[in-house]
């Protein structure tokens, strides 16, 4: 197969955040092109954003029923591969469901449903079908985390014992929801987002990276979730003790109300041995820290760190590897899994990396359980709800 990617959209209009970040991120690599989408629940946005993205009229579509309905009877040499679904939490499992069940491959925003059900549901669709699903944990898309992943796992660091993990946000200290902010107002709705805001918003990203980094699963935790906002629904904030399966600890913090706070999330990891330090804001720098030595900077794009490193790495020293190009990983590898696939042929170890339906389930995990142990006049701790 030689020729790009076709890429459908469900969501992700003219009037959206994140779909404008999915189409840089899936073209940075010149692997995927935009052929057709819904991109919005209101059929005069959708078109008038299909204009502005210079589609034809005729793969423009009105609902994403309508959207799989036409798809599917195109011709393979001119139909989609692959549809991206950036819409809000509870309008991800028909749109996905309904993808997998008419063959095309799917790349999905985090968290991967509205219920852990729902989740489990697209697993086993997803093994039926043997079609490929990228979920878009960005963090473990940047170079520097999969160094930090590659030397935990050759162990470096020894047996790891303790994690601090934090995402600290401001931007919902005030009640955004109530003027009119369209990412405040679904993000806080229970309707809409879930049972967690916060937490599902942005701490399953932290636990995420903490099970990426250090391979382990969380097996319990004790939680804490704080509505500080008047009249929020959803939790703004909260804090997690957690268990991870080889015996460590572990600390998440995630936040919305740290007012002057961006996207600082931060990971922390020690073992025996030694142990890391990355920091979004530094993102080609990964802090190596010992007990018998100095502390050591590795810094991505040098050339003196690992294969799967390099693989994602796109540019010289000294220039950063940021947010898009960590998104772009992701999609990057999933495509080439894709091509692979559909050329008959066995993807690549490195190109296999990336946030798959487990790491969806996972998420909806954690959310099920940090809200059993969190929303408690005295925390308690709650095994992973399986």
């Amino acid at each position: 197969m030689n020729r790009k990617l076709r890429m459908g959209m469900v969501g992700g209009g003219s009037d959206a955040f994140i779909g404008a970040i999915h189409r840089l991120a899936a073209f940075m690599d010149g692997q995927i092109e935009l052929v057709c989408g819904c991109f919005s629940v209101n059929p005069d946005i959708s078109i008038s954003s299909g204009k502005s993205y210079y589609l034809p009229d005729n793969r423009v579509y009105k609902s994403y029923k309508e959207m799989f309905d036409n798809e599917v009877k195109l011709p393979v040499g001119e139909r989609m591969d692959f549809v991206t679904i950036v819409t809000p939490n509870f309008a991800h499992f028909d749109p996905a469901m309904m993808a997998l069940e008419n063959g095309f491959h799917v790349v999905i925003d985090k968290p991967i449903t509205f219920t852990l059900e729902e989740a489990k549901i697209l697993k086993a669709k997803v093994q039926e079908t043997q079609l490929t699903l990228a979920l878009t944990h960005t963090y473990s898309g940047y170079p520097a985390v999969k160094e930090a992943r590659e030397r935990v796992r050759r162990g470096d660091f020894g047996k790891i014992r303790k994690i601090f993990v934090e995402y600290p946000q401001g931007w919902l200290s005030s009640k955004l929801e109530d003027a009119g902010n369209a990412q405040a107002s679904w993000r806080t709705d229970p309707k809409r987002s879930g049972k967690a805001g916060c937490m599902g918003d942005i701490g399953t990203h932290a636990l995420h990276l903490a099970e990426y980094i250090s391979g382990l699963r969380t097996t319990e935790l004790c939680a804490e979730l704080n509505v500080f906002v008047p009249g929020r629904l959803l939790d703004d904030d909260g804090a997690a003790l957690l268990r991870f399966d080889n015996g460590a600890k572990g600390v998440l913090v995630a936040t919305q109300i740290a007012a002057g706070e961006e996207n600082a999330i931060k990971i922390r990891m020690y073992g025996d041995k030694g142990g890391l330090e990355w920091f979004q804001h530094e993102p080609n720098t990964l802090w190596a820290k010992w007990t018998n030595r100095p502390t050591e900077m590795i810094r991505v794009g040098t050339g003196h760190t690992s294969d799967i490193a390099n693989h994602n790495t796109r540019t010289p020293g000294g220039h950063p590897e940021g947010y898009l190009e960590a998104f772009a990983n992701i999609y990057r590898n999933f495509s080439l899994t894709v091509r692979a696939k559909m050329n008959g042929q066995q993807a690549k170890p490195e190109w296999l990396d990336f946030p798959s339906v487990d790491d969806g389930i996972r998420g909806m995990q954690f959310i099920e359980t940090v809200v059993q142990s969190g929303y408690n006049d005295s925390p308690k701790w709650v095994k992973m709800v399986e």
